[in-house]
């Protein structure tokens, strides 16, 4: 059994969520929740260590055209510095619609608006990584994906 980190990347917030290859599920696992490039990469690093992924998935907003944007580069140097520090494989999965999806899913449960903010993250991640089981892991090929560098 394999298990997967997922990151919804922002620049406020970094949404992760875990999942096993076995089961194909994805869980809501944290938000890490500061701006500080060195604070944000300690957390990462004791959740690499805590959770020892053979692969990590990082969402890759594209505009609703499917093109990048400013932000699908700051996702992409994000997974390029995972890969660097940690020597992990990372693939990048379109997330377009996450972050409105995950909303919607915590407001049918009840928390809306404000309350949302310190779980929205997470949640976007795990639909990310969701998402990566259902479409069979098949994007670390589709987009190039090799062994210790981004897809």
């Amino acid at each position: 059994m394999s298990t997967i980190l997922a990151f919804d990347f922002g620049e406020a917030r970094i949404g992760v969520a875990m999942g096993s290859t076995e089961l194909g599920i994805a869980h809501p696992l944290e938000t890490i929740a500061t701006v500080e490039t060195d604070k944000r990469f300690v957390r990462i690093e004791a959740l690499i260590k805590e959770w020892q992924p053979t692969l990590c998935v990082v969402g890759l907003p594209l505009g609703l055209d499917g093109e990048e944007q400013l932000a699908s580069r700051l996702a992409r140097k994000f997974a390029n510095r995972l890969t660097g520090r940690f020597g992990v494989s990372v693939t990048l999965v379109d997330e377009r619609y996450t972050s409105k999806s995950a909303s919607m899913a915590l407001d049918d449960t009840g928390l809306r608006g404000r309350r949302q903010k310190p779980v929205l993250d997470q949640v976007a991640a795990m639909q990310i990584l969701q998402a990566f089981f259902e479409q069979g892991g098949e994007q670390v090929r589709e987009q190039g994906g090799e062994q210790g560098g981004v897809a």
